[in-house]
């Protein structure tokens, strides 16, 4: 494994060995469900190659997307709960195949005790997910639905590197929490306008 994928922001080769030394890789396939709401967090995830995508339930079963977790990231919400022995409030799920590197709860107290930088990588990634947040706050609370969308196609398209997305107008709705029929009318309008091109279950951004 690499080190140097590891963690995105500037840590010593100390850490990273440290890292390696104290946790376990594990491999998850498109769509595996990485850490289930309402579970307890043995373990702090980091993502070696791939991405997650990080969601929020509510009663009904409704889904809404929080943000994306990509190579060299980890989730802060895993960090908040390990060190407070509390249960998950969101659910993590394989957004492609990928790699990741479980860290145990005492191993990661030993690390902020060891390395103060450690602390700093942290710190770094609840002001990422803090932005992120925010910035679904404003979506919800300010845009249209068509804005979201676009905003969203965009986004995922960033991820995953390719102008042309795999998913069916039911999976868009899921992320966005909204209804299918409105993803497809919004969709139709948005080819009319010549912002995507629609296929079978591909949505493509022109």
């Amino acid at each position: 494994m690499e080190l140097d994928s590891l963690v995105e922001f500037n840590t010593s080769p100390a850490i990273k060995e440290k890292l390696l030394a104290y946790g376990r890789v594990r491999t998850f396939k498109e769509g595996d469900t990485i850490l289930r709401e309402n579970a307890y967090i043995k373990s702090i995830p980091i993502v070696v190659k791939g991405s997650i995508k990080v969601i929020r339930t509510d009663e009904d079963g409704r889904e809404i997307l929080l943000y994306y977790i990509k190579a060299g990231e980890s989730c802060i919400m895993s960090f908040l709960g390990a060190m407070h022995d509390d249960t998950s409030k969101i659910k993590a799920v394989a957004e492609e195949d990928c790699e990741i590197l479980f860290i145990p709860n005492d191993k990661v107290s030993l690390l902020l005790k060891e390395y103060p930088e450690w602390l700093d990588y942290i710190f770094r990634l609840y002001h990422k997910r803090f932005e992120e947040l925010l910035e679904v706050v404003n979506e919800i609370a300010f845009k249209k639905m068509d804005e979201r969308l676009l905003n969203f196609i965009q986004k995922k398209c960033e991820l995953t590197q390719n102008k042309t997305l795999s998913m069916t107008h039911e999976q868009l709705a899921n992320e966005l929490g909204t209804a299918r029929v409105v993803v497809s009318r919004l969709l139709k309008q948005m080819e009319d306008e010549g912002l995507v091109k629609l296929g079978r279950n591909k949505i493509t951004l022109l």
